[in-house]
């Protein structure tokens, strides 16, 4: 069994629709959407959908929200999976049964990530080693062309796509967990309200499980780098992630050093 959960702030009607067309595989028993907007348009759409739970939520963040959806889960103890996932991604509804039939296989594996195309099908790369400071400075405030092949081996774009890798870091777009390996990691820390709580759940998730980048399957997701184009954001971003650095350390992150060590494929 497969629950899934999405966090919506004033998000377009037809972007809801047609993600949640996505999930008409009969193995998703469950879709939550937790609304922290609480528009009426999003809850009549999700309330259309027979398996649709509809949450109004204060603005509470990302982690935060999705939180709400999984205390439910876990409560529930019915779902094997738990499909974490951003409004913006499209798939073919049948790569559920394809990842959910590879991790039946592999009980090692605590959280899936496919391949990540945009619409107009380059590659996203979206599995990625743990971040140092000065990853994210490079990323946010440098020209794209300055430190090219820093930039190139934090995003991870020397693996092999064909291969299946044990990466530490999942972009929170879609993020398929394994509910016994939450239970072991916990949930989404709320004190990140956006950006770097997908880091340190799949980090504090690798300590226990494999976290692999699966070629099996591909999604495409339109990305709308809001921080990028948003001040507002852009200030988020960067408090978010200090909150990140003060948790696990800046210049020095032992775990961070070992887990970067240790991609490999599986």
């Amino acid at each position: 069994m497969i629950t899934v959960s999405i966090v919506t702030y004033h998000t377009p009607d037809d972007e809801l629709s047609g993600c949640l067309r996505c999930l008409e595989s009969d193995l998703v028993k469950r879709v939550y959407v937790v609304d922290n907007s609480r528009s009426r348009s999003t809850r009549d759409i999700v309330e259309g959908v027979g398996k649709g739970v509809y949450i109004p939520s204060d603005n509470v963040g990302y982690g935060a929200g999705h939180n709400q959806a999984l205390r439910r889960v876990m409560d529930e103890g019915e779902a094997d999976y738990h499909l974490v996932m951003n409004s913006d991604i499209e798939f073919d509804s049948d790569i559920l049964g394809k990842i959910a039939e590879y991790m039946d296989g592999r009980r090692d594996v605590g959280a899936l990530q496919p391949l990540v195309y945009s619409p107009g099908g380059e590659r996203q790369y979206t599995c990625r080693a743990l971040p140092r400071p000065a990853d994210v400075f490079a990323r946010r405030f440098l020209p794209r062309g300055w430190f090219a092949e820093s930039r190139d081996a934090y995003l991870l774009k020397y693996l092999d796509p064909s291969l299946t890798w044990n990466v530490p870091y999942h972009q929170g777009s879609f993020m398929f967990l394994r509910v016994s390996a939450l239970k072991v990691a916990g949930l989404f820390d709320e004190r990140f309200f956006m950006y770097p709580e997908d880091i340190d759940l799949t980090r504090r998730i690798h300590r226990h499980f494999l976290t692999v980048m699966w070629p099996g399957a591909s999604i495409v997701h339109a990305h709308r780098a809001e921080s990028y184009k948003s001040l507002k954001m852009m200030r988020i971003h960067a408090w978010n992630m200090v909150k990140y650095f003060n948790k696990w350390g800046w210049l020095r992150d032992d775990e961070r050093d070992e887990f970067n060590r240790g991609i490999r494929p599986v």
